[in-house]
């Protein structure tokens, strides 16, 4: 039985340990989700892996819209996959590859506000890109954090898509991995 209990306990911590390695970042750090900021310049020294979560903090007259590459690349607005103009949009990034994100605002995204980060399956090496480089940085509004130091997402106000709900059950497959043990070694 003490056995039992040193495993539960092990497998908690481990759990915790693997959901910590999240990292949530601010889309334009203090500068938020702006025309003027150059996103190319924020991306280039960040990795970006699945579990990571990007917070875009904006004032009224912006949007946050994921799109497909082409609509990314030519600035065409109306084809979102998800959008939201709540404020404050939380993105969780629930699969590998290249994510794009403009301002659905006519103008907005060829003025720069416009964001693509490449995501890796795991810790590799991954790259970002945005073709704009503008300089300016108007001052974030947001309530979130504007660090990057592997903080856990919040309960964040996102927009109905399931590619971009933030799940406060992130760590539930860990959860019920971990009863599923528990379970097993009683049954032995």
């Amino acid at each position: 039985m003490m056995a039992i209990k040193f495993a539960w306990i092990g497998l908690v911590v481990i759990c915790l340990a693997v959901r910590s390695l999240a990292t949530v970042y601010t889309v334009g750090d203090t500068s938020g989700w702006a025309i003027g900021v150059d996103y190319g310049t924020w991306t280039a020294s960040k990795k970006f892996v699945v579990g990571d979560s990007l917070v875009f903090n904006y004032g009224s007259g912006h949007t946050v819209d994921e799109v497909k590459q082409s609509d990314y690349t030519t600035c065409t607005i109306g084809n979102s996959i998800t959008t939201d103009n709540k404020g404050t949009t939380s993105i969780l990034l629930q699969t590998p590859g290249t994510h794009y994100f403009i301002c659905g605002v006519i103008g907005h995204c060829g003025s720069g506000m416009k964001v693509s980060v490449d995501v890796s399956a795991s810790g590799g090496s991954t790259t970002s890109s945005n073709s704009t480089s503008t300089k300016s940085s108007p001052p974030s509004t947001g309530a979130y954090p504007t660090t990057t130091t592997g903080t856990n997402p919040y309960t964040i106000p996102d927009s109905a898509s399931s590619t971009s709900t933030l799940s406060s059950l992130q760590g539930g497959r860990c959860i019920i991995f971990v009863i599923a043990i528990v379970n097993l070694a009683l049954l032995l």
